[in-house]
């Protein structure tokens, strides 16, 4: 059977467009992938520079509290020495107070406290 020249018949015609579909599908399929991973990166990289900064600020504060109490404490006049059971109730308390400023743990707060009460 002599081949056949000049343009190719409907099935050949068939094959070549599905091959050129598929192609299109495929490219645009991985374009959008690539486009959504630049954009999942980009939301990421984001998110971790905003929580650098929130860090960032919640440490300036922190700092900022710290030295308002060191210079509170250093301008406070020294008081006479209180009896023995008013002492342990105020180192007590300034143990409460550091608890609630955030400045001992639980554990530590636990700790200062039994030593305190022997």
């Amino acid at each position: 059977m002599p081949r056949r020249r000049g343009r190719p018949g409907l099935v050949g015609t068939m094959a070549r467009t599905a091959l050129i579909a598929g192609t299109a599908t495929a490219v645009s399929g991985g374009m959008v992938k690539r486009s959504q991973k630049k954009e999942q990166a980009a939301s990421e990289q984001e998110a971790a520079n905003q929580a650098a900064s929130e860090s960032q600020a919640q440490m300036e504060e922190m700092q900022a509290q710290m030295d308002a109490m060191k210079s509170q404490s250093e301008a406070q006049p020294a008081v006479a020495p209180a009896p023995a059971a008013d002492d342990m109730m105020g180192q007590l308390q300034k143990l409460a107070d550091m608890k609630t400023a955030g400045l001992l743990t639980d554990a530590e707060f636990a700790a200062a406290k039994a030593k305190l009460l022997g």
